[in-house]
């Protein structure tokens, strides 16, 4: 019975966790980092204000998490880089994990919070870069360096090569969505991308394949 009441609580306390992060979205985007209370997010949530500061106690606290939460929400299949062997089938597969983040209205939501704020909250900005987008460019860097240390491929400048793959992307998928309300991509159009930038890569980074020897006779 303890250990069944005991899930209850963590299922119950993983709803309040999901509506408290939901509602601050909102409440951030509307009304800006600043114009928005603690109190006003609980209110918003359906929480008692001790339950949201049991567990966000600060506003600052609480926008990390919606940051972690964010870059992070497919953790489960984008924290085990692909293998090395196949450098279109890996870079492939990396490709569409990130249009599928950053294509989110969830993911343009937050870097517009962020953008509008960072004047006056630069933290706001260091964030987003140290617990987003920098943990998941560096385990794209890890994965090109593995196919370079294979012999796969030939990128002796890892972080450039990350920087212009996600780059190539998110020019397509994330960055019209922040001035074009109305930009949503047909899902073929951002399969289309995602393979540009495959092969874009493949033609710049593929290591040559050698012909095989000619028979003798």
């Amino acid at each position: 019975m303890t250990r069944m009441l005991s899930a209850h609580h963590r299922r119950l306390a993983r709803r309040k966790r999901a509506a408290i992060i939901t509602a601050a979205t909102e409440l951030f985007l509307e009304r800006g980092y600043d114009g928005t209370s603690l109190a006003r997010i609980a209110e918003a949530a359906g929480v008692s204000k001790s339950t949201l500061f049991k567990q966000f106690p600060t506003k600052a606290a609480l926008f990390e998490a919606i940051v972690a939460e964010s870059w992070q929400r497919d953790a489960d299949d984008a924290a085990a880089r692909p293998p090395t062997g196949d450098l279109r089938a890996g870079l492939t597969a990396i490709g569409h994990r990130y249009a599928d983040l950053v294509g989110r209205p969830g993911m343009a939501a937050l870097f517009r919070i962020v953008i509008a704020e960072l004047p006056r909250f630069p933290e706001l900005g260091r964030m987003q870069f140290q617990l987003g987008k920098l943990p998941y460019f560096t385990s794209v860097q890890q994965y090109l360096e593995a196919e370079h240390e294979a012999g796969n491929a030939e990128v002796p400048d890892t972080e450039s090569a990350a920087n212009q793959f996600l780059g190539m992307i998110a020019n397509y998928v994330l960055w019209p969505r922040m001035l074009l309300t109305d930009w949503n991509p047909a899902a073929s159009d951002i399969d289309n991308a995602v393979e540009e930038a495959v092969r874009t890569m493949l033609a710049r980074y593929a290591r040559a394949r050698r012909p095989d020897p000619k028979p003798e006779g």
